[in-house]
């Protein structure tokens, strides 16, 4: 179970401005997403699974599931999200991992 991305959405309202989202993680962790791909309704924030909370060791306390993206972009141990303006790249992102992380488009690296 969790929220949908949808219903965050209607919840928080961003800005007009915000095209981005920054997901940070317990362990310091970062990875961006536009919010043109998390606005989507296959979308998730979990934070349990068969009415369970999600544990540690997949994830939980909350983690938002993101399938039409590569999994480095559903980050583990959410803490916060920040919608942003302009994209900043996280952790794997600067480290040469593809953006826009697409894998029907096989968008594992920059270079792809």
């Amino acid at each position: 179970g969790g929220v949908s991305a949808k219903r965050l959405l209607e919840t928080v309202k961003p800005k007009p401005t915000a095209r981005f989202l920054l997901f940070r993680s317990y362990d310091s962790y970062t990875t961006n997403v536009p919010l043109a791909r998390f606005d989507d309704d296959d979308v998730l924030l979990a934070h349990s699974w068969n009415g369970q909370p999600i544990p540690r060791e997949h994830g939980g306390p909350v983690r938002p599931i993101i399938p039409k993206l590569y999994f480095w972009k559903s980050a583990k141990w959410v803490r916060s999200v920040t919608f942003l303006e302009n994209d900043q790249p996280g952790y794997w992102e600067v480290r040469g991992y593809h953006n826009d992380a697409d894998p029907w488009k096989e968008e594992r690296y920059s270079g792809d």
